[in-house]
């Protein structure tokens, strides 16, 4: 998380007193953080626009609510996971990965990896890449905010817990579960089974 985003309090003021310029500051400096944060949990670039305007309108409507007990950059976080979270959540669609899905190429990259042999790694890179993407994305949204922050950004427990809210038994109990199915969803595009 980058704690480094410098919000005065003065600024914060201006833009819940109703001051356009005040919020397109606060827009600017917010944007980096709140586009990386979701970047990294939906995949779906097609997405990523909506999110971020989801995300601004939350911040916008509940800047009364920060305190300041925390930094305003954590607190902003804390708003983009949770939106990113309800967005995944809203997604009915969670589609198994089949053998079938991954196209020749990606097949035939997988069946190397697995196998022990490696190719051009740049390429088997990228290919197992989008497979962890494709995998991930079959786990409910809960799981997949977990993995991606723990596995993916490699953020601590307690990290994940602050940014969620939820207690760290249920992040640990989600992660466990969530790398079971993984598992599974890998065994099953075994090409041999």
């Amino acid at each position: 998380m980058d704690d480094s985003i410098a919000v005065s309090s003065e600024l914060l003021s201006r833009v819940r007193v109703g001051d356009e310029e005040a919020w397109r500051q606060l827009v600017h400096l917010l944007n980096p953080l709140v586009s990386k944060i979701i970047r990294n949990q939906v995949r779906r670039t097609i997405d990523h626009d909506d999110l971020a305007q989801e995300a601004f309108t939350k911040i916008f409507l509940k800047l009364d609510q920060f305190a300041g007990k925390q930094p305003f950059a954590h607190w902003v976080s804390r708003l983009t996971i949770n939106t990113c979270y309800d967005w995944l959540r809203r997604q009915k669609a969670r589609p198994l990965v089949t053998y079938s899905d991954l196209g020749e190429t990606r097949a035939e990259i997988l069946e190397k990896n697995l196998a022990g042999q490696s190719g051009d790694h740049k390429e088997s890179l990228a290919a197992m890449q989008d497979l962890l993407d494709q995998l991930i994305s079959t786990l409910k949204p809960r799981e997949q905010i977990v993995i991606r922050l723990l596995d993916l950004e490699e953020k601590s427990v307690q990290d994940v817990c602050d940014l969620t809210g939820w207690g760290g038994s249920k992040v640990k109990v989600t992660a466990m579960r969530a790398r079971r199915k993984l598992s599974e969803q890998l065994k099953k595009l075994e090409p041999d089974q």
